[in-house]
């Protein structure tokens, strides 16, 4: 068990959590972040191996068969997509990462707590109006039912999954590097290097 090694940063689709990763990352140089997989097409300008492990359901199946996927979660969106830990590729990087930040959702954040220890935050927006903007603004194209379908999982998301992290830290609106340095105070106050 590698405790002290994997943290889950967590939230709704355009919660923050990529960004506030990225923004991590480019000031402690030792950490990395947990690759995982998809069945859901790849979009443009994502990467293999980078983004996500782009698999077909056959692949998946074999793979989940296998014990290489675990914590994995169906999400109806888009026609059903299956999203899970490939821990082909967690192994490598507790290899060589001090830190790995997850960016999963609930089953996965619940494995890795299991399994290795990690401690758990969930991004929240500032509020449900403010976020509800925030992806109209950013998915024009997006259909009126996508959206509503985006909706009500985050909103569950927020009302039901968020209370089972460890944390729940807002991401407003502009403040960002607040943001990312309440997760490095935590992160020290966990006893995590950076």
């Amino acid at each position: 068990m590698n405790n002290k090694k994997i943290v889950v940063i967590a939230g709704p689709s355009g919660s923050g959590k990529n960004t506030l990763i990225r923004k991590l990352q480019e000031h402690h140089h030792h950490t990395q972040t947990l690759v995982t997989a998809t069945t859901r097409t790849m979009r443009p300008g994502e990467q293999e191996a980078k983004d996500y492990y782009f698999m077909t359901v056959d692949r998946f199946d074999m793979e989940t068969g296998k014990g290489h996927i675990v914590g994995s979660r169906f999400v109806p969106l888009f026609g059903g997509v299956h999203y899970g830990i490939y821990l082909p590729d967690l192994e490598k990087k507790l290899a060589t990462a001090t830190t790995i930040f997850a960016p999963v959702d609930l089953a996965g954040a619940l494995w890795l707590k299991k399994h290795y220890g990690a401690f758990t935050i969930f991004i929240m927006p500032e509020s449900f109006e403010a976020y509800r903007s925030r992806i109209h603004t950013r998915s024009r194209e997006m259909s009126e039912r996508e959206f509503d379908m985006r909706m009500k999982i985050a909103e569950e998301e927020c009302r039901v999954h968020a209370p089972q992290y460890d944390y729940r830290v807002i991401n407003a609106d502009g403040a960002l590097m607040e943001t990312v340095q309440q997760v490095v105070e935590i992160m020290k106050k966990e006893g995590y290097t950076l």
